[in-house]
């Protein structure tokens, strides 16, 4: 488990460098995808799960 959370850390600091250079290129777009799945395996899944899903009700309900 501490090895996850140090991997997503790491990968959340790596991401967010590449976000604010302005480029987001093939390697990053890889680092940003090794963070979600080490974001998967922690204990804050659910939680992010469950606040997608609440977004996404709100948007589907939405009538122009």
């Amino acid at each position: 488990m501490a090895i996850s959370i140090s991997m997503v850390l790491l990968l959340l600091v790596l991401a967010v460098i590449f976000l604010r250079n302005g480029g987001l290129k093939l390697s990053h777009a890889i680092v940003c995808a090794l963070l979600g799945f080490f974001l998967a395996g922690t204990s804050m899944a659910p939680t992010i799960q469950d606040g997608i899903a609440a977004t996404a009700n709100v948007v589907g309900s939405l009538r122009p």
